[in-house]
């Protein structure tokens, strides 16, 4: 990969590499776009085949998360850290965490770190130790557990994308396939039973299929089986990026896509657009998983519970919004990119 060119077809404005020889940390801080204000972004910890798909994924998710806070209208910009593993399911230690913290330190603020996959409020508290500049944490830093806003606003995003479809905001009789019951995906199944639909989960963590069947009551499918070409109104992604492209589309029963994920396009311009070809109602991810990030860069920026709760709640008239403007657009990726692009734009004016 040529990063400089890949930053610039991208426009990110910064990458950063460090490594920390006595914690093992390696890791990757990316600020695609600071426009509109400091970035506030989770940390992943992943296991990546190759250091080229790690810069992949950290620029990527950068980039939505411009998106991502344009589109709520934060005060923020949009950036992301990963924290590259030597195995799948590494455990995270204190070490690391304070290793990661002193690197967030390094940006004096640019960036805010938080939690992503693999990353909790424990980490979060480590890395405060070392820095400020964290949210997300229960002891040190403060925030907590932002999955629950996660998952409310996507479940916003869902009754928007139902009546965008001409059928009632009711989940009443609606069966929704979610795709990952770990944080977000387990909250946004019980939003959906205790307000009557019908769930089909699915995860690669037997112990998060077994709480999901034991405690929401909810059908739960193994790995031979295939959730995305199941009769479902809603197909719900909440678990990692890249799970829909052509072939999965093609296979696809369900009216609605609508989940926490992010980048749950592989391509997002190929395959939004064949989304909107087959007549598949798409909210836009960093529209609709919007509800964790208001959370903790809306404490961040000051804003009051009820100013929180109110951009959350925004989400659904935001999805309808965008929904509605689809029609000007080759799919609904397009139309949420050109709404957050006119906030960005705005506030390049005013700076200028």
């Amino acid at each position: 990969m040529k990063l400089l060119q890949e930053m610039s077809v991208m426009d990110h404005e910064r990458v950063v590499f460090h490594q920390d020889p006595e914690s093992g940390l390696r890791a990757i801080i990316a600020i695609h776009d600071s426009t509109l204000g400091d970035a506030l972004g989770g940390t992943r910890r992943w296991c990546y085949a190759t250091e080229a798909e790690a810069i992949q994924d950290v620029l990527r998710l950068s980039e939505g998360m411009t998106y991502k806070a344009a589109a709520a209208d934060l005060a923020m910009g949009g950036a992301k850290s990963v924290i590259l593993l030597d195995s799948p399911g590494q455990e995270a230690t204190e070490a690391q965490g304070h290793a990661m913290g002193r690197f967030v330190d390094t940006l004096q603020g640019n960036y805010i770190a938080a939690e992503d996959v693999g990353v909790n409020e424990a980490f979060c508290d480590w890395m405060g130790h070392e820095t400020k500049y964290v949210m997300g944490g229960i002891n040190v830093s403060r925030g907590g557990d932002p999955s629950p806003f996660t998952s409310l606003g996507a479940f916003n995003s869902m009754k928007a994308c139902l009546a965008h479809a001409g059928r009632p905001v009711d989940f009443a009789g609606v069966t929704v396939g979610v795709q990952g019951l770990g944080m977000t995906g387990y909250k946004l199944a019980k939003l959906i039973v205790d307000h009557g639909g019908m769930v089909i989960g699915t995860d690669v963590n037997p112990h998060a299929i077994h709480r999901a069947s034991e405690e929401l009551d909810i059908k739960v499918i193994g790995d031979d089986e295939d959730l995305f070409s199941m009769d479902l109104d809603i197909l719900a992604p909440c678990a990692l990026g890249g799970v829909l492209g052509p072939e999965q589309i093609g296979s696809m029963k369900a009216a609605i896509v609508c989940g926490t994920s992010n980048n749950v396009l592989v391509d997002p311009d190929r395959d939004g657009q064949l989304m909107k070809d087959k007549g598949v109602v798409y909210a836009p991810d960093f529209i609709a998983n919007a509800g964790g990030l208001i959370r903790l860069a809306g404490l961040y920026l000051g804003l009051t519970e009820s100013e929180i709760d109110a951009k959350v709640e925004k989400i659904e008239s935001t999805t309808r919004e965008v929904l509605d403007d689809t029609r000007n657009h080759a799919s609904a990726y397009e139309a949420g990119v050109t709404y957050a692009r006119a906030r960005i734009d705005a506030g390049r004016r005013v700076e200028a």
